[in-house]
């Protein structure tokens, strides 16, 4: 059986829709019409119910759909392991947004690979739906994320809580900073504590919606923005950002996203060295904040969205 048109039909079964499936498959809906069908005539049942609403699982497509997964997941095991190179006896995929992998993700992989000099590491790259898809088939098996998307077989637990602060392209006070403030979407939890307490920074016509990635926009610009301390730290080391006294910082967990079944000696590595990672972030945000701290008028920082939560850093 073609494995395209397995993965064809749980992208609409996730997706309930042809043309959301054709966008995240990157073929056309036509394309995604003629792998359906191929699929229902090999089987010789309907497997979705058409209507201008979007597409919805037949009985038959809903007793598929564990099949399915199954079959995914043990073509993703055989291609991993068949290509798992020689010297390496087994192999990870992980998978994390843009802005995990720099000092999060990419100092993971030097801990594992020095822990567990034999396991055959691969990384993709992409955001919390496509990372979740590619959890579920199997193609990864565990996820770096800001907004983790469980599903039947995924367990989640956070890494750490990402510290979003105020920094600018050069030294400046928050009253200086509207005119040149772009402003970064972190989500709904943000954008509402944004406009709550900081009416102020109005959006001068741009939004970003890159997380970290923002920084090399704004690093080579008269700009302003709220970015993840740990990200920035080199910037600020650099003097190529600064840190906007008395600015309230704004809290964005990271998560982690485990298949279940994941070989227990490689869960067993991954969770030992994240730990020590996690302690390395500890400690560059935390440096971030003290000198946040050291140049506020307080003696603590106001946490963003909510006006009597500070976090000390003296």
């Amino acid at each position: 059986m073609d494995i395209q048109l397995i993965r064809t039909f749980l992208e609409v079964a996730a997706t309930g829709s042809f043309v959301n499936a054709s966008d995240r498959l990157y073929v056309t809906q036509s394309a995604v019409s003629l792998r359906i069908q191929r699929l229902e005539d090999s089987l010789g049942k309907q497997l979705f119910i058409r209507s201008k609403a979007g597409a919805e699982l037949t009985s038959a497509g809903r007793e598929f759909e564990r099949y399915a997964l199954s079959l995914i997941k043990i073509w993703e095991e055989a291609r991993q392991q068949i290509g798992v190179p020689e010297g390496y006896t087994k192999s990870l995929t992980i998978g994390a947004q843009y802005s995990l992998w720099p000092r999060l993700g990419f100092r993971w992989i030097d801990q594992m690979q020095a822990t567990m000099p034999t396991l055959n590491i691969r990384a993709e790259l992409g955001m919390p739906d496509r990372i979740t898809r590619f959890l579920v088939e199997g193609v990864v098996q565990i996820g770096l994320m800001y907004n983790p998307q469980l599903r039947p077989g995924l367990s989640a637990s956070k890494v750490l809580e990402e510290e979003l602060v105020l920094v600018a392209s050069w030294p400046a006070t928050l009253d200086e900073i509207p005119e040149n403030y772009v402003f970064v979407d972190w989500g709904p939890e943000f954008l509402h504590a944004h406009a709550l307490e900081l009416p102020d920074l109005t959006n001068p016509g741009l939004t970003l919606s890159l997380g970290a990635m923002a920084a090399d926009y704004i690093v080579n610009r008269r700009a302003a923005a709220y970015l993840p301390a740990r990200y920035v730290k080199r910037y600020l080391d650099e003097g190529r950002l600064h840190l906007v006294p008395d600015a309230p910082m704004f809290p964005y967990p990271i998560w982690s996203v485990w298949r279940d079944d994941l070989d227990e000696e490689i869960r067993t590595t991954a969770e030992l060295t994240l730990t020590t990672v996690q302690s390395q972030m500890d400690e560059l945000q935390n440096a971030v904040l003290d000198d946040l701290n050291d140049i506020s008028s307080g003696d603590s920082i106001e946490v963003l969205g909510h006006s009597d939560e500070f976090r000390k850093h003296k």
